[in-house]
């Protein structure tokens, strides 16, 4: 009864991970699509915008809004806003398949930064995990490669970020709502594409692009990323609230997966024999640290 008990505590967060990277993976193929007609810090206003009302209202119905780390969520959602800006910006780039394998890393960090919180060396199968996910990272950017641009190593930095914002979510924000921490995120995305706002007016800029007119298209599609953004905020909050750190981190790659099948349905983009390698080497890399193998645990 305590195993059933356990595995269906664990399916809770495991389901909510993969709900949340299959939002967000098709929010990052939208925006990718429209990058080059909606600015970056627009989006960010009209996303949060109009998501902003109804999270509030999840978040009255569990209670008072409250926040019980107010400085540490400020730090998470720092972390988050600048981390999503790294990985937009590596978009018009590189296909959305190889950012978001480069981007992958990210449960690799996970892991490394939770052994450091518990000043404990991974286990050696940790360590084999984080050394071919940095192999498959190389197989996908190719830094020899005479085409390589700075910008490709953003998803790395996106990806440290989020590891970072996803083992603090979990060791300092355990307390705070799911839906407290998501709308907290969508105000910072406000206030940010506000500040950017402010600097914004330079044409094929993909952040600080001219304010771009509404229309019922756009306006939709907006729509559509904010109820992506819900999903994916809201569901990667709960997920790394309520589940083990590098049990989510694992099931975080599905992301790889799903970026696959929008990069092939909406660009027709197929990556080359050796980036396909590099993608599968970190999935590979993240099968390999699962928790009960990381923590040395049966």
């Amino acid at each position: 009864m305590a195993d059933s008990t356990h595995e269906n505590r664990a399916l809770g967060p495991i389901l909510a991970i993969v709900a949340s990277v299959a939002a967000l993976s098709l929010g990052d193929a939208v925006i990718k699509a429209t990058g080059l007609s909606l600015p970056l810090w627009q989006m960010y206003v009209l996303r949060s915008a109009l998501v902003l009302p109804l999270l509030w209202w999840l978040a009255r119905r569990q209670g008072p809004v409250k926040l019980f780390a107010p400085l540490w969520i400020l730090v998470r959602c720092t972390l988050l806003v600048i981390m999503w800006l790294s990985y937009y910006a590596s978009l018009p780039q590189m296909p959305l398949s190889l950012a978001a394998a480069a981007y992958y890393t990210g449960p690799l960090f996970i892991i490394a930064l939770s052994a450091g919180v518990a000043q404990r060396w991974p286990a050696r199968r940790a360590i084999l995990a984080i050394t071919c996910g940095f192999v498959g990272v190389l197989m996908i950017i190719r830094p020899e490669n005479s085409n390589f641009e700075i910008a490709t190593l953003f998803p790395v930095i996106a990806a440290f970020l989020y590891a970072c914002a996803m083992v603090l979510t979990s060791a300092k924000c355990s307390k705070d709502s799911p839906f407290v921490l998501a709308l907290a995120l969508n105000v910072a995305f406000i206030v940010t594409g506000v500040l950017l706002g402010l600097f914004s007016g330079y044409k094929e800029s993909l952040i600080l692009g001219p304010w771009q007119p509404l229309d019922l298209a756009l306006f939709g599609t907006i729509a559509i990323l904010a109820v992506l953004i819900l999903i994916g905020s809201v569901g990667a909050a709960y997920a790394y609230q309520k589940g083990q750190p590098t049990t989510v981190a694992t099931f975080d790659y599905s992301y790889l997966m799903f970026s696959l099948l929008w990069g092939a349905l909406f660009f027709n983009e197929l990556p080359g024999t050796i980036s396909l390698i590099g993608i599968f080497v970190i999935a590979w890399a993240g099968f390999l640290a699962l928790p009960s193998k990381v923590c040395g645990k049966k």
